[in-house]
């Protein structure tokens, strides 16, 4: 799945490469008649006191992962449902549009709060992961952003970076990257309400916020996944403790309850899925299949009915849902896709009288984030400063292509040709090395074959190297039995994984059939695991190579933990480099792979 997170530690890449380049709109459900005077009295002329009801709008979007230039391949586009039920495909992203349509959007609402659902930053394209995302901060403040929750990939640098993308000061080892001038910080509150520090137990940011304008006064609680260990690296997860999503949001509820404040919106790192890819899908349609599944639902259904909105995140997914809460009312859940291609517009009637929200009155829809407006000039500024200072790495060519290489479908062909390199690079390692297996998590684009500036079609740069492999991790050798191995691809669909499988990505000469018709381990059919047309022998020893995520057990694959006799390599972008460098050229560039190593049965 596109949403699953990797660990970044981009520290040693960072430091290496800056210092070459020194010397070179579905509508919810709930949509009903809105209060007759809601916002009336704000829009009457000459008008002194306030009336009872005020619309709010609420701007939200989620998983920008750093993309501030506009996504490419099928990253950069979203597909809308049209009248006549076929599908369109629309280019999307890029935060100068961004910028244009949020700043369209809030014209002549007087009372606007922009927020976000997390994974602003981490998995981020070259010009921002080199630059440990300053670049997005820098964005996201020009953005005027309010106030954002915390993601699991805000944490893979750790607690100590993210605390210094919140508070400001230059980077620890790479230092400030424009001379005389201190990076500042985020404008903006980063909210980590069940993230605590192992030692005080206390949130090592604050919990929620409160917004506030003539007696409106909104609260905002800010949780990721309790599951965020299992999908980021143990160092950046170091000393802390994350805690279950909706025990802290009922906790800060019932205080923010306490301090007069009865308006409510969770912002949530963790999704669901829809049952259509289309951003103006009707979730709350009625029929078989319909609607919206994972892991918010549950989250959903059960946080206190204090709560009047949920923006969620994490599955890259877009939604404009409803969802019954305790009480049974039902209560919007959104989410804006990601990299910046959608956001969405929420409308919060708030009650004077009460201090809450109208739930009956709130309507919500998700907008394409289109490429048709114009650029906001800030933000053109704002990347081509970065873009000089990144050039001398990101422009150098590293490969050649002769069509894109998606990273779309349970077995892509980039990720074959990943596991391929990580392969190659395992040999060289040892001889011995047997297979690769890929995390598709770790795995953030297509390789496209049109140029994106001036290098040409089919050439690869640096830079788009980068954004489809940003973790900097090592690529790493071990030892596992057979039976073991065959255990590791169960475990794609079990344990953790059983609800929302991680197919893993291999290389050429592994060979076996998925069978989603069936359930549990018994999707993976034993008898047709094959490397090189030879069955697995259970009790032989294969060597394999996997990126040092996976080598640490991340992604729910504990198996890939117990391996032995380790060797770690170099890193994993190193790695594809030297492959593409290897097998291709101008005049014989790589054909994009079959993706037939997995046969599945659906």
């Amino acid at each position: 799945m596109s949403a699953t997170p990797q660990p970044f530690r981009p520290r040693r890449r960072s430091t290496r490469l800056l210092a070459a380049a020194a010397g070179v709109a579905t509508v919810g459900a709930l949509v009903a008649a809105l209060p007759a005077s809601a916002g009336e009295s704000a829009k009457k002329p000459g008008h002194q006191q306030p009336g009872r009801y005020q619309d709010v709008q609420l701007l939200s979007f989620n998983d920008l992962h750093g993309n501030l230039e506009p996504p490419s391949g099928s990253s950069g586009r979203v597909t809308e449902n049209q009248p006549d039920g076929t599908t369109k495909t629309i280019d999307a992203g890029g935060v100068e549009y961004l910028a244009t349509h949020l700043r369209q959007a809030r014209k002549g609402n007087a009372y606007s709060v922009t927020a976000a659902g997390g994974d602003m930053v981490g998995a981020s394209p070259l010009i921002s992961g080199l630059f440990h995302d300053e670049p997005t901060i820098e964005a996201l403040n020009k953005l005027d952003l309010d106030v954002t929750s915390v993601g699991n990939h805000e944490f893979d640098e750790g607690a100590k970076e993210l605390g210094r993308l919140q508070n400001g000061g230059c980077h620890p080892t790479d230092g400030c990257y424009v001379k005389g001038k201190k990076f500042k910080g985020a404008d903006f509150p980063y909210l980590a309400a069940n993230v605590l520090d192992e030692k005080t137990k206390k949130p090592i940011l604050k919990p929620y916020w409160v917004w506030k304008k003539n007696g409106v006064k909104i609260g905002f609680i800010g949780v990721t996944l309790e599951n965020t260990p299992g999908v980021v690296s143990a160092e950046g997860v170091k000393g802390l403790k994350f805690q279950d999503e909706v025990e802290t949001i009922n906790k800060y509820a019932k205080e923010l309850e306490k301090k007069g404040v009865k308006s409510v919106v969770a912002l949530i790192h963790e999704g669901g899925l829809p049952a259509s890819s289309s951003y103006n899908y009707d979730c709350d349609s009625p029929g078989g299949g319909d609607g919206i599944s994972g892991p918010i639902v549950d989250i959903a259904k059960n946080v206190t009915p204090k709560v009047d909105a949920l923006v969620t995140g994490h599955t890259h997914a877009a939604y404009a849902c409803t969802v019954d809460d305790p009480s049974g009312k039902p209560r919007t859940v959104t989410s804006a896709a990601s990299f910046g291609r959608l956001y969405t517009d929420t409308t919060l009637t708030y009650d004077r009288r009460t201090g809450d929200i109208a739930r009956t009155a709130v309507a919500s829809a998700n907008h394409v984030v289109t490429r048709d407006v114009p650029k906001a000039p800030d933000m053109t500024e704002l990347i081509t400063k970065w873009n000089t200072l990144a050039a001398p790495i990101g422009n150098k060519p590293i490969g050649y292509i002769s069509g894109d290489i998606s990273n779309a479908g349970t077995e892509s062909p980039i990720g074959d040709l990943i596991a391929d390199a990580q392969l190659a690079y395992g040999k060289e390692l040892d001889p011995e090395t047997d297979l690769a297996l890929m995390n598709p998590g770790g795995i953030r684009a297509p390789l496209t074959y049109a140029a994106k500036g001036t290098e040409g079609d089919g050439v690869v740069t640096y830079a788009e190297g980068f954004t489809v492999q940003p973790f900097a991790n090592t690529v790493n050798l071990q030892d596992f039995t057979g039976a073991q191995l065959v255990q590791v691809l169960k475990e794609q669909v079990t344990g953790t994984n059983a609800a929302s499988p991680k197919v893993l990505q291999v290389s050429s000469g592994l060979t076996y059939t998925l069978d989603l018709t069936k359930s549990g381990a018994d999707r993976v059919v034993t008898e047709s695991i094959k490397l090189n047309g030879a069955a697995i022998d259970p009790a032989a020893t294969y060597r394999v190579a996997t990126n040092s995520f996976l080598a640490g057990g991340g992604d729910g694959f504990t198996t890939l933990g117990l391996g032995t006799n380790d060797l770690v390599g170099d890193d994993d972008l190193a790695a594809l480099e030297k492959y593409l460098l290897a097998t291709s050229s101008a005049t014989n560039p790589i054909a994009p792979p079959a993706a037939n190593r997995i046969t599945i049965v659906q």
